[in-house]
């Protein structure tokens, strides 16, 4: 499989999910735990930029990709030139955010007391994770 790229920076080591014009990543820097991103394969800057069978592909795994971490279980700003969509899990007793709005205003990009994982602890992450996914390689 060719590898993958989220803006210039190459996540194949952080895909737990798969499919020929998307894909889902284990995120950096998670505002919660289950935090992941959904990206189409070729990287453009925004959604304006896709090809209808891309925007197809990546809306389908959105919502694959949140059904299945929804089970156990902001609009981000964005930092990184590449259309992608955040997924956060949410509970009902225990959230981040007890009211569904408070994530509204986060500012994702000032939080300090989010520090970077390393590559290993992500790669171990999306190495779970694909454990909930069926072989990749057929689009949704």
């Amino acid at each position: 499989m060719p590898p993958l790229y989220f803006s210039s920076f190459e996540v194949s080591r952080q895909a737990f999910y798969r499919v020929r014009l998307a894909a889902a990543i284990v995120n950096l820097k998670p505002i919660v735990p289950g935090h992941v991103l959904v990206i189409p394969t070729r990287p453009v800057p925004r959604l304006a930029d896709l090809e209808h069978d891309e925007l197809a592909s990546l809306i389908a795994s959105v919502q694959h990709v949140g059904r299945v971490i929804e089970r156990d279980g902001k609009a981000a700003g964005q930092t990184v030139p590449h259309v992608h969509f955040h997924l956060l899990p949410r509970k009902t007793e225990g959230d981040a955010f007890p009211n569904n709005d408070d994530s509204v205003p986060l500012r994702v990009d000032a939080d300090e007391d989010r520090k970077p994982r390393s590559a290993e602890d992500m790669e171990t992450e999306a190495r779970w994770l694909a454990t909930f996914f069926e072989p990749s390689g057929v689009d949704v």
